[in-house]
């Protein structure tokens, strides 16, 4: 390696260390949670009353254990350490740059808990339901209704009704922890119960949580094998494993999109998804649209219920959407990001299939990436900046199947549905 190359990946290295370091104490779901005493009085309303959520109850419940002005600053110096070192113009420097920047907008959100402000930087760092795929294409919002519509109808047939939840989270951590030792052997993967957490389960560095009272069926050990464990699990020690590029390991809002996506887009690749699995993840698109269009707590609790839903997810989306918030402000728009991102993960797999391009589609897996920052991403890896992921899903380590399948679907999209559906009507 030449004296010159080597020193340059030192200094990636060196300021790719110092973003993970600084992001270190940012924990957004932590820091935007709601506590069990909210739930239990909700319930002990009616269901009717808005949960006593403001600015003052998160510097109380649950303040933040880092100083913000601090941790901005940080982030600050990097970007200008970065911009000194390796330079305005070079490429991996304004990806490593706009994530410090990203990270300074997400304390800010932190900051403004409780506030309309929260509600706006969360726009900014993940989108809005009124926001297009492509120009003329339709909103976020428009795809939970029209799919909502469809997903209805589908629940209705006897042949969709999910098979009881009777696997206990003991028994949810046996299986998993089998799962993903076969995944990745050599890893050091755990599964682990917890009884702190809000959702079901959880994927860290190295481990994914179980939350000890959530009961699961057989298809939902598949959802969290492929979901949480071959995409998160897996982009995440693939990021850690990068020589110099170390802060692919972790994930800042605009990796979300493609995150969620790519997960989303494997369970379905992989027939370990559901219209019900579906259904909820659409819901929770037109929770956000609802909140946007200035429902509150209890009326996107209701419409939600309303659609069949029971009380207990009812409740849990609900609270996904107005974290951070209040129960009347702007939602927390994160959960946009699974429909957002299996649509544009999708239509990038289709192009890069349809271009002859497949090389491209392994990089989705070396880390914490975004789509936008891919060709780059490839660029390095070819200068050796970046390494091959280590782990694939066995459906991207062998395409072929994957490309059998997606060399179908550009014809297939150009077909006009609204004559298919006259033409085929007659047979169903």
């Amino acid at each position: 390696m030449a004296e010159g190359n080597e020193r340059y990946l030192e200094l990636v290295r060196e300021l790719s260390d110092s973003i993970v370091e600084a992001q270190r104490p940012i924990r957004i779901l932590d820091g935007i949670k709601w506590c069990s005493a909210v739930r239990n009085d909700f319930f002990d309303s009616a269901c009717k009353q808005l949960p006593a959520i403001d600015a003052q109850y998160y510097q109380r419940k649950n303040p933040l254990d880092f100083d913000p002005a601090t941790v901005r600053n940080t982030f600050h110096q990097i970007d200008r350490d970065i911009a000194r070192k390796l330079g305005q113009l070079n490429p991996l420097a304004t990806i490593m740059r706009r994530i410090c920047r990203e990270y300074q907008t997400v304390v800010r959100m932190l900051e403004a808990r409780g506030t309309p402000d929260f509600g706006l930087y969360s726009e900014e760092l993940y989108g809005s339901a009124t926001d297009v795929f492509h120009a003329g294409d339709p909103t976020l919002a428009d795809l939970g209704t029209t799919m909502e519509g469809t997903l209805i109808n589908l629940l209705k047939n006897q042949s969709m009704v999910e098979a009881e939840k009777d696997i206990t989270a003991q028994t949810a951590v046996e299986m998993l922890n089998q799962r993903l030792l076969d995944a990745f052997p050599d890893a050091g993967i755990r599964v682990l119960m917890n009884d702190q957490m809000t959702a079901d389960a959880a994927a860290g560095s190295d481990y994914l949580k179980i939350r000890s009272d959530a009961m699961f069926n057989s298809l939902d050990i598949d959802v969290l094998e492929v979901h949480e464990g071959w995409v998160h699990l897996g982009t995440t020690l693939n990021g850690m494993a990068q020589p110099w590029c170390t802060f692919l390991g972790k994930g800042p809002p605009s990796a979300t999109t493609t995150q969620e996506g790519l997960a989303v887009l494997t369970e379905i690749l992989t027939m370990r998804s559901s219209p019900s699995r579906l259904y909820r993840l659409v819901n929770r698109v037109r929770a956000v649209t609802l909140a946007e269009e200035g429902a509150n707590f209890v009326e996107v609790f209701d419409y939600l219920r309303g659609n069949e839903m029971s009380d207990d997810d009812s409740y849990g989306i609900a609270v996904r959407i107005f974290r951070g918030s209040t129960p009347t402000g702007r939602p927390f728009t994160k959960d946009l990001a699974y429909m957002r991102g299996f649509i544009q993960t999708y239509n990038f797999m289709r192009l890069a299939m349809s271009e002859g391009k497949l090389d491209s589609l392994p990089v989705l897996f070396c880390g914490k990436v975004t789509l936008e920052d891919i060709k780059t991403y490839r660029m390095l890896m070819d200068e050796g900046v970046v390494v091959a992921p280590k782990f694939l899903p066995p459906h991207f380590a062998d395409m072929k199947g994957l490309a059998t399948w997606m060399s179908f679907s550009r014809f297939i999209s150009s077909l006009n549905f609204d004559q298919l559906q006259a033409d085929y009507c007659a047979l169903l």
